[in-house]
């Protein structure tokens, strides 16, 4: 039988996915946006300030993360989830100094989670750092960068969620005190200079090879012997494939690269 921080750890899981409550989650859009083919319906609730709702995904596709959630604070679903607890719990078990580092935060789920590990261990000392442009991702830079070419997710609003919002929902859960510290920024001007000395934790959630380069450069020699890299993109976007990729050949890192799913992928610093 699992014991208390277990119970703690799956409980906070199953609530920053909304895999507990998707019986009660609906997709709300305002029908000024909708484009509908019912022309004649729509000039009628349009004027009236109707509203579509819609259910949400079901608890598969959710658990897996196949689509972005309207409410919940990560979309990376179960696996990656589990993925981050276990690596954060090994540290903490073995005694691998050092902070959590998440570099791509979105809402701030996983970021809470890792706050929410640290709570159940009674840890009083290591810090949970939330860097983010809090402003979206960046556009391409094709000509420092390649392979983001033609790559823009500049322009998705959903992707842009405000500091202060991140903040609000680590609030949501009683976790925002002061081992939660932000860095607000494109990585390329906050990583080099953040006031991090060792990092048990490293995971990269930028998409890009601009971004997820800019994070290795910055952060990974400062990953402690035992301590974990995470890449939640390595599987799904070449450009942080390659990043990863060159990286690790320039540098001879020749740990074993572990899947975690259709998307991520994650070692164990050895040397």
């Amino acid at each position: 039988m699992s014991g208390p921080v277990d119970r703690y750890l799956e409980l906070m899981m199953r609530c920053l996915t909304r895999e507990l409550f998707l019986d009660q989650e609906v997709r709300d859009v305002d029908l000024t946006d909708w484009p509908g083919d019912r022309r004649e319906l729509l000039d009628v609730l349009r004027p009236r300030g109707w509203r579509l709702v819609e259910r949400t995904a079901d608890a598969r596709t959710r658990a897996v993360g196949h689509d972005w959630p309207p409410t919940a604070e990560t979309m990376v679903g179960g696996a990656r989830l589990a993925n981050v607890t276990a690596c954060a719990r090994r540290v903490l078990d073995d005694g691998v100094p050092g902070d959590f580092v998440e570099t791509g935060v979105w809402r701030g789920g996983v970021c809470i989670l890792l706050r929410a590990v640290l709570a159940a261990y009674g840890d009083l000392d290591r810090t949970v750092w939330v860097a983010d442009s809090f402003q979206g991702i960046p556009g391409p830079d094709g000509e420092r960068y390649p392979a983001d070419e033609g790559i823009d997710f500049s322009g998705i609003p959903a992707l842009a969620v405000s500091a202060d919002q991140v903040r609000a929902n680590f609030e949501r859960y009683g976790l925002l005190d002061d081992q939660v510290r932000f860095l607000e920024g494109w990585f390329e001007e906050t990583l080099a200079t953040a006031p991090i000395d060792q990092v048990a934790l490293l995971r990269l959630d930028g998409d890009l090879y601009q971004s997820t380069m800019d994070a290795m450069r910055a952060l990974y020699p400062k990953v402690t012997v035992g301590g974990y890299v995470i890449v939640d993109d390595y599987l799904a976007w070449d450009g942080c494939r390659a990043a990863i990729d060159d990286y690790r050949t320039t540098h001879g890192i020749d740990d074993e690269m572990v899947e975690i799913d259709w998307a991520g992928v994650y070692w164990r610093r050895s040397r």
